[in-house]
């Protein structure tokens, strides 16, 4: 019986509440599907922040080297100043482990309201593959005063290191600004994730979005990339979308899209989107990839700390999250077994939390599931 060893991450706020309940349904897949987890949990969040002051630590990060996937709640809490926590612990996985993938199924559950008027689960069914390392979100930018400055940045990641040596002289006002990072290497690799993944689902268009009629170099570069790699899949359809476009396309005719793929900030905004007409937050699973390594996998909410201890959170989308994570690491017909669960629990709608207009609990949904697995 094959074992897979799986760092924990509860975090904060309703993170472990969620945690517990996707952990729960994940034993049971194991036990009927008839492979082992070997959990390893970490007390990285607020609450260790707050009483250490450490955010991560190397022993921990060598440690999660050697898992086969790492499970994570939710990071965030009013304790601490917004940003330290994603940035020192999840920001910090994802870099370390080089999870260059964002996965993100968009896909509406018979039994969920829509909030799109006549659209049903049959038109709401694609994935967003978000590049998860570079863009705007690698970290680099700076304020400056009137008059002269020098500014050093530096970006270090696995493809590449590189510096900015800035002489800024400014006459106006105070300023900010933010430096976007986009390689050849990175964009390639992420796009040819795309591709391969609409000939896995067995999809016939790749959708890349960008905005390049505006900000040409950087996005110039990444439709270089596109380019170069469609060749290499002769029989899939291609497009492009400017960013503000395909949020008006999400909203006005989502049946069309079938994988899309797009650098990190206008991933992460669509992908929000994506997760209101698939019905909620509540409902919105994500995977933090890297197909040659370590993977992460998360609720894309955040930790809603008012609701902490209350046992009223849908831990749906964590639940779903492990589904994502099994099926990465080889057990595809256990992350079928969850998602088909999901699906049957929602369209019978005996269970549903509060966001999806009942009154069930976290570990009430947790059970319903748990118990169709079974069944």
């Amino acid at each position: 019986m094959k074992t897979h060893n799986i760092a924990l991450l509860p975090g904060d706020g309703i993170g472990p509440e969620i945690i517990a309940e996707g952990k729960k349904v994940i034993e049971a897949v194991a036990e009927k599907e008839r492979f082992k987890i070997k959990w390893r949990p970490y007390p990285f969040g607020a609450d260790h922040y707050l009483a250490t002051k450490e955010l991560l630590n190397e022993d921990a990060l060598k440690e999660m080297g050697k898992m086969d996937a790492i499970y994570l709640g939710a990071l965030g809490d009013p304790r601490v100043q917004p940003g330290i926590l994603e940035k020192g612990v999840l920001l910090a996985l994802r870099f370390y482990f080089d999870e260059y993938v964002n996965l993100r199924p968009i896909k509406l559950l018979e039994g969920v309201e829509c909030p799109l008027k006549n659209k049903t689960p049959k038109d709401i069914d694609f994935h967003v593959v978000r590049e998860n390392t570079e863009d705007f979100y690698v970290g680099i930018g700076g304020a400056i005063p009137k008059g002269k400055s020098k500014q050093l940045l530096e970006v270090k990641r696995t493809l590449y290191n590189v510096k900015f040596n800035l002489d800024i002289e400014a006459d106006g006002d105070e300023l900010a600004y933010q430096i976007g990072v986009l390689s050849s290497k990175g964009s390639r690799r992420v796009i040819k994730y795309a591709f391969e993944l609409a000939k896995k689902k067995h999809k016939t268009r790749v959708t890349a979005v960008d905005k390049a009629n505006v900000l040409s170099n950087i996005y110039g570069l990444w439709r270089k990339v596109f380019e170069e790699v469609k060749k290499d899949y002769p029989g899939m359809e291609t497009e492009y979308n400017f960013v503000d476009a395909i949020t008006m396309w999400f909203v006005k005719q989502p049946e069309y899209y079938q994988v899309v793929v797009a650098p990190n900030m206008f991933g992460d905004i669509i992908t929000d989107l994506g997760a209101m007409i698939q019905g909620g937050l509540g409902l919105a699973p994500g995977g933090n990839i890297n197909p040659d390594g370590i993977s992460m996998f998360e609720p894309i909410h955040g930790s809603a700390p008012k609701y902490k201890g209350m046992n009223r959170a849908n831990p749906i989308a964590t639940i779903w999250a492990g589904a994502l994570m099994l099926d990465e690491i080889g057990q595809e017909k256990g992350a079928n077994d969850i998602v088909k669960a999901i699906e049957e629990v929602i369209k019978e709608g005996k269970v549903r939390t509060k966001d999806l207009g009942g009154t069930a609990t976290t570990s009430d949904m947790g059970d319903a599931i748990t118990g169709k697995i079974s069944e």
